[in-house]
């Protein structure tokens, strides 16, 4: 199942990964388990709808994530397999103020391949609306369409955001477009 989302032009095979953004903008980069810079991301500035090509760590585009709507704070985001022109996932948002839920879908027929969840009602409430709550570590667990435990995504406390991606069972989940939602995800809620 997870075969059928491959992204032409990467390949992640790592467990985890370490997801940085820079200080100046919503630019991001992803790097392997030994530091290898494995893929970045930059939110284009200036477009109508938001979008976010990512290239490789050489700068070959591989895929492309452009949201569904003009200026979509809550809303569907489809990943383009750069190579292919192919739709593979899309990333939909069920924004609430208690809980973030993002679920990957299958572009083809929409149904549910992963959900990324905010962990902590009390931490999303802070984030959003304590004074420097946005400096509380985001922490997000992946679960595959049954609800069973995949991976985590989890905020470290620095000036510019990083965290950590961990897939503990990838057998029935895309790893790409989980990474890639990661970075989207942070650069879509700016945190």
């Amino acid at each position: 199942m997870a075969g059928s989302y491959d992204i032409t032009g990467i390949e992640l095979g790592d467990d985890s990964y370490t997801v940085e953004q820079s200080l100046i903008r919503n630019k991001y980069k992803a790097m392997d388990a030994a530091g290898n810079v494995v893929l970045r991301g930059k939110q284009k500035m200036l477009k109508m709808k938001e979008e976010f090509p990512f290239t490789d760590g050489n700068d070959n585009d591989v895929f492309t994530v452009k949201a569904g709507g003009i200026i979509d704070v809550a809303g569907n985001y489809v990943l383009t397999d750069a190579q292919t022109g192919e739709d593979l996932v899309v990333l939909d948002n069920d924004y609430s103020l208690l809980q973030d839920t993002w679920t990957i879908r299958d572009a083809r027929d929409e149904s549910k391949i992963a959900e990324i969840n905010s962990r902590g009602a009390l931490v999303t409430l802070a984030r959003h609306y304590v004074p420097f709550g946005a400096f509380i570590p985001h922490k997000y667990e992946i679960t595959d369409l049954d609800g069973d435990h995949v991976g985590s995504i989890e905020g470290q406390f620095s000036l510019k955001d990083r965290y950590e991606i961990v897939i503990d069972d990838a057998s029935s989940v895309p790893k790409e477009p989980i990474v890639a939602a990661a970075m989207v995800i942070d650069a879509i809620q700016n945190n």
